[in-house]
């Protein structure tokens, strides 16, 4: 089975999860198209009475006949559309609430690999074009097929002859749609592809225009978005002049087959095997039962395009969740605070290692600062203790027991992280702080706030802590978006601290204040400072110099200082 076969399986498998709704819904389209179907009798009827004598009476019956069918057919065509609306809605919104959930279970490591722009077009565009596709199967392609079937049958009644012509000469159309259709599913392909980069792409460019402006990197941002759009404009042009082949084609060739069955139908007339009504009947069903012909063609061209977005969809949700190897969870009563490195190897790339065989002991409640060049691993030590990643060798042990022991939510509810980049979401700068004690109350985030020294700018804005913050706070400084991240800290104080260059865009008064009430929360807890600014780290117990992920110095200040390597050269270059 093909993999567009396995995502259209396995589509229809989840979207008939909701039995009710497609039982109401395929009756519903049953009925309708048996009433659409039987209307052209009635006509056929209406038409050979007219030819006899005392007329009157028998049309005015059969064009009530027909009002009431109408009027029924009416009905279903508003009840139906609701139906599979509702139907494939729900399962849209399962399937997006589905991938969104996913995404928190990813390992970092895929997430790594992926861009952003192009997982949200994955979750909006893709889904979207996905609900698309589905609403018009039910709505044009079951209905079509249908008419086709109920068709073949009441014209089988009036005349064989003619309706082995239909059967011969009208899968023409629907083999000639099948091979564009076919063509122009690559093509779809490439263009969802296309949109998901340029809408990454996008996305970088406006979150970072100060950054553009600054640069004066306009035109090469213009240029690239350029480039991205002419990529998209071509795969759309190929997908769609293929799909838009589709209809005029199909529609020739069944005016041609119309015009051969009235010439052979006026023939039948002329030897008396064919009534004037029943020729006009035929006919009907002939309109009838090309036209689906044109809608199924549409859809599978549509269907294309929603398969390929489908199994993007599917792509993400078939993806391995990060693994849980630990049961126990770790609380806080008894926890010390020990942490060991044993003969820790780790890598982004499995041949590519970053870490090997590192080993060191942090006793419990040192304030450890861990410096060292750009890009020789200190954030990925920190983010090997929070387990983000995975070690390739080695395990980390938290008062003697590996981390991995614990489960991931339990052992980072006991480490609180600055990070030197920001995040805040949509919300009032209350519930920005409290986002790690949502319970929290106004007097203890004021407080933890006063603690960061943020307080007073707070205060400040319109509606003080009921300020509400949009576009991750870009109405507000740098500075004050870190100091709003550090009041988390201060109001759900863990175990272990880890301070990821936390005060780097914070004023240099503002940051001896920050750092002194850091001071005072790292009494008794163990503590993880990454610094590149040296100054702030001279009072740690330990210093971990660290140069292309291996611990090439440690000791205190001074005792650094005193041996002249690798940190006393970082010092002199700063001073």
């Amino acid at each position: 089975m093909s993999k567009q076969s396995k995502s259209l399986s396995r589509l229809l498998r989840q979207l008939f999860a909701q039995r009710f709704l497609v039982i109401f819904a395929l009756i519903g389209t049953c009925l309708q198209v048996g009433l659409t179907v039987y209307l052209p009798v009635l006509i056929g009827r209406a038409v050979d009475s007219l030819l006899t004598a005392g007329f009157q009476a028998q049309l005015v019956a059969i064009l009530g006949q027909m009002v009431l069918v109408i009027l029924v057919n009416t009905l279903l065509q508003w009840i139906n559309p609701l139906l599979t609306n509702r139907m494939v809605f729900g399962y849209i919104q399962q399937l997006r609430q589905a991938v969104l959930a996913k995404v928190h279970r990813l390992p970092l490591s895929y997430l790594d690999r992926q861009s952003v722009g192009d997982m949200v077009s994955r979750v909006t565009a893709d889904s979207e074009q996905l609900s698309t596709g589905l609403i018009m199967v039910f709505n044009q392609f079951l209905t079509g097929i249908l008419t086709i079937l109920l068709t073949i049958v009441f014209m089988a009644k009036l005349d064989v002859l003619m309706l082995v012509m239909v059967l011969v000469l009208t899968p023409l159309s629907l083999l000639l749609a099948r091979f564009i259709a076919t063509k122009s599913y690559h093509f779809f392909k490439e263009q969802t592809q296309t949109r998901g980069a340029q809408t990454q792409l996008i996305e970088e460019m406006v979150s970072q225009e100060s950054l553009l402006q600054a640069f004066n990197a306009q035109e090469e941002a213009i240029a690239a978005f350029s480039k991205s759009n002419e990529a998209y404009m071509t795969a759309s042009q190929k997908a769609i002049f293929y799909s838009s082949t589709v209809p005029p084609t199909t529609r020739f060739i069944n005016a041609l087959i119309y015009g051969l069955l009235t010439g052979v139908g006026a023939l039948r007339i002329m030897s008396g095997a064919f009534t004037v009504g029943e020729l006009t009947t035929f006919l009907n069903y002939v309109t009838q039962y090309t036209k689906p012909f044109n809608d199924i063609s549409s859809v599978l061209t549509e269907l294309q395009s929603s398969l390929a977005c489908a199994e993007r969809l599917y792509a993400v949700l078939d993806q391995s969740d990060f693994a849980e190897t630990g049961t126990a969870e770790l609380s806080e009563d008894g926890l010390v605070g020990q942490i060991d490195f044993v003969s820790v190897g780790f890598g982004y790339e499995p041949d590519k290692p970053l870490i090997e065989d590192l080993s060191i002991s942090i006793p419990a409640g040192a304030k450890v600062a861990i410096v060292g060049p750009t890009g020789a691993g200190k954030s990925t030590l920190i983010n090997l203790l929070m387990r983000f990643y995975d070690l390739e060798s080695g395990e980390i042990r938290l008062d003697g027991t590996p981390t991995t022991a614990y489960t991931r939510q339990s052992l980072r509810q006991q480490i609180g992280m600055v990070l030197q980049e920001t995040w805040l979401k949509e919300a009032s700068i209350h519930d920005n702080i409290a986002y790690g004690k949502p319970d929290a109350t106004r007097e203890e985030v004021v407080v933890a706030a006063k603690s960061a020294n943020v307080d007073f700018f707070i205060r400040q804005l319109p509606n003080g802590y009921d300020t509400i913050l949009k576009d991750n706070g870009s109405s507000l400084s740098q500075g004050q978006r870190q100091l709003l991240t550090i009041a988390r800290i201060f109001l759900n104080i863990p175990k272990i601290l880890i301070l990821d260059e936390a005060t780097s865009s914070i004023d240099t008064r503002t940051e001896l204040l920050v750092q002194q009430a850091f001071e005072k929360l790292m009494v008794g807890r163990t503590s993880f400072i990454i610094a590149h600014r040296l100054s702030t780290i001279q009072t740690a117990d330990l210093i971990l110099v660290m140069v292309a992920g291996d611990i090439v110095e440690y000791g205190n200040h001074q005792e650094l200082m005193a041996k002249k390597g690798v940190y006393y050269q970082m010092q002199m270059a700063q001073t």
